[in-house]
This record gives structure tokens, C-alpha cells and sequence, in this order.
């Protein structure tokens, strides 16, 4: 009972949203309830099409990147993860610690110098710097995560492979990365709810309203026509956390296996 209590605190902030996206504007602050008598559900058809664009736009735009997104991290990320567990090549510890680096070193302060590289290429309002940086294995923690992973599991495997001819590229992909998919699936899970809630970068790179993503899309509604248009603004905060809800239930298995297992099963 006292779990149950605290879950109640703690997801009232989403309750009292779902709530006032049926609410009328004068009822949103002033009602902290979560009871709705009369329900407005015009705020949702209205939401949907408040902007210059249909909300579908920004949907599919947040998930294009988040899809690239998912996809560069995987392969990317598990085959350096790869590279450093298992093979031995010069300045590999120098490299591996220029990794973790990146784990520690805030956003914000590559964010200006990487803003000039991709304004100087004339790449600023595409997706290319919030995907491209993805197939670069860029995310040290997912590397991290992976290296981890591979180096939990039994030497073994790689030296039967060799034995049977097998180089390094069928050894990851047809021998250890069927195995990886606790790493996989918490990457995939992570890498989807933090770029499809990722704000600061998307408004850096993505200036013009056909490029907008969900996060830019619902900041609009606040200055949107010189007005603030909550009721439909919480409707599609709604609508957006619907994939994360969905996201998370499907992939909860694989998160907590991915990050209570070291890949020896």
C-alpha cells in the first residue's frame, strides 16, 4: 500500500496532463482534480492540425531520426565494442580512454564547434547531424555498454570459429552478436527514448517547421498564433509519449536483462 501510494505521486504529473487535455483553456489551472465532468475532445482534432503542418509531419520527422538513430547505434557501437574486447591493435588503450572521454564530457561544449562543421558543409535543417554522428559510434555508453557485454562471453566461441575458418567479421556477426541481444535491446531502448525526448539539439540543427520534430513541434504551441494553446498542447503531449509507453513495455524484458547480465549464459 505504501508502494502504491508513492505511485500515485509520482505519476499524478501525467495523470492531471492526461486530464487537462480535456479540459477547456480557463479550467487547466485553476482544476488540479483529476476528474473531468465534461470532456473536450475537440483539443486533440484541434492539436492535430494547430501548426503549419499536421502533427503526422512530426511524427514521422522524430521517427526517421529515431529509427537511423537505433539502427547506427547498434551496429556501430557493438562492432567498436567488438574492436576493443577482442582485438589487439596499437593505441587501442589511448583510444578506449578518448571513449570514455566522451561519456564525461557535456554536450554543450561540442555543441558550438559541431554546429560550425555542419553549417560550414550546408547540412543545417537536414536530419544528417542528429543521424549521421549515430554511425560513427559516437555514443560512448551504448560502446561501453556493449564492451561490457562482449566481454562477458567465453573466449571460447571466437577460438572454435577460427578453428573453422571463420574471420573476425563472421565471428561478430554470425557467432557473438546473436548473442547480444539483452546489449541490443536496452540499446534500442534507450536510444529511442532519449532521441525521441531530445530537444537541445533538434531546435540547434532543425530551424524551419517542415524539419520540426515532436519536441520542437509541442514548444510551438505556447507562442503559437501569439497564444497559449495548453488544452491542445497536452493533447499531443499525450499522443507523444504514447511510442515511449509502448517502447518501454515491449522492450522492459531486454532492459533489465541487458543491464543485470554479463553475457555469460
Amino acid at each position: 500500500m505504501v508502494v502504491f501510494v508513492f505511485a500515485i505521486m509520482m505519476l499524478y504529473p501525467i495523470l492531471w496532463m492526461i486530464a487537462s487535455s480535456l479540459r477547456r483553456p480557463d479550467e487547466i489551472f485553476t482544476n488540479m482534480g483529476l476528474w473531468v465532468s465534461d470532456p473536450l475532445w475537440s483539443n486533440y482534432s484541434d492539436g492535430w492540425t494547430a501548426l503549419t503542418y499536421p502533427f503526422t509531419r512530426y511524427f514521422l520527422n522524430s521517427l526517421l531520426i529515431v529509427c537511423f538513430a537505433i539502427v547506427g547505434n547498434i551496429v556501430t557501437c557493438s562492432m567498436a565494442a567488438y574492436a576493443f574486447a577482442r582485438l589487439n591493435f596499437r593505441f587501442r588503450g589511448i583510444m578506449f580512454g578518448f571513449m570514455l572521454l566522451m561519456l564525461m564530457v557535456p554536450i554543450h561544449v561540442v555543441i558550438i564547434p559541431q554546429y560550425i562543421i555542419w553549417n560550414n558543409l550546408g547540412l543545417v535543417n537536414t536530419f544528417v547531424p542528429l543521424i549521421l554522428p549515430k554511425f560513427l559510434a559516437m555514443d560512448g555508453f551504448f560502446t561501453f555498454l556493449f564492451y561490457q557485454f562482449v566481454r562477458g562471453l567465453p573466449r571460447d566461441l571466437d577460438e572454435a570459429a577460427k578453428i573453422d575458418g571463420a574471420g573476425h567479421a563472421r565471428i561478430f556477426f554470425q557467432v557473438l552478436l546473436p548473442l547480444m541481444k539483452p546489449a541490443i535491446g536496452t540499446t534500442a531502448v534507450f536510444t529511442f527514448m532519449w532521441t525521441w525526448n531530445d530537444f537541445f539539439s533538434q531546435l540547434i540543427y532543425l530551424t524551419k517547421p517542415r524539419m520540426y520534430t515532436v519536441p520542437i513541434a509541442l514548444r510551438t504551441f505556447i507562442d503559437a498564433q501569439s497564444q497559449s494553446s495548453y488544452g491542445p498542447m497536452f493533447a499531443m503531449s499525450v499522443l507523444s509519449i504514447i511510442p515511449l509507453f509502448i517502447v518501454f513495455c515491449f522492450g522492459q524484458k531486454y532492459l533489465v536483462e541487458g543491464i543485470a547480465t554479463t553475457g555469460g549464459k
